[in-house]
């Protein structure tokens, strides 16, 4: 968490986050389409996939639930899913597909996820996140002549197929691990979110 009195960014490479786009890689998930898929997961051979429409629409709301929980609460209990540690929780209701879709996959889902954190931990340095952000904030400043607006970023750096940042809720961006660590590529990419948000 980073904090420039009236901004905060919260960057992170989340182990819900990423065991949540393991998931949609292994299951044939779609959504979201523009997204790219994760580097070293195993993905759904296309012929193996046929849409079901339920078990998407139980993932989108798991998403939703992983990536912005404050803003997408269950209106039932959650309920821990067997394989995934304390990882995955599902609402007690309306999730058995996607539920009985995914145990099978958790203890890989699981260690896929903590080995992309851990890489993504040992990547950054004490203060580098600040300095990151930092730097694109000044810059919009001078662009627009003013302080920025306060508000809340969440990043969420990922092990994506591509270069880019994403849109994955109302306050949250995914970021490929690799163009987090190219410093003057970032600094261009995050100048269109910060621009949306300051």
């Amino acid at each position: 968490m980073v904090s420039g009195g009236e901004w905060l960014v919260r960057e992170d490479a989340g182990l819900p986050v990423i065991i949540a786009l393991y998931l949609r890689q292994v299951l044939g998930v779609r959504f979201p389409e523009e997204l790219p898929s994760l580097r070293g997961a195993p993905a759904r051979e296309a012929a193996e996939y046929e849409p079901i429409a339920e078990l998407e629409r139980q993932w989108r709301r798991y998403w939703e639930m992983t990536v912005e929980p404050e803003a997408h609460t269950s209106p039932v209990p959650l309920e821990l899913v067997d394989g995934f540690d304390l990882l995955v929780a599902l609402p007690t209701e309306g999730f058995a597909e996607l539920a009985a879709a995914i145990t099978p996959h958790g203890p890989d889902a699981v260690a896929y996820a903590r080995a992309a954190h851990d890489r993504y931990r040992a990547s950054v340095g004490t203060g580098s996140s600040y300095r990151a952000y930092a730097s694109a904030i000044a810059q919009h400043e001078r662009a627009v002549g003013r302080r920025a607006h306060g508000f809340e970023l969440n990043v969420q750096v990922l092990p994506l197929t591509q270069r880019g940042v994403w849109w994955i809720g109302a306050l949250t961006v995914a970021v490929t691990d690799g163009l987090r660590g190219d410093v003057v590529a970032f600094d261009a990419a995050i100048a269109p979110v910060i621009a949306d948000l300051a």
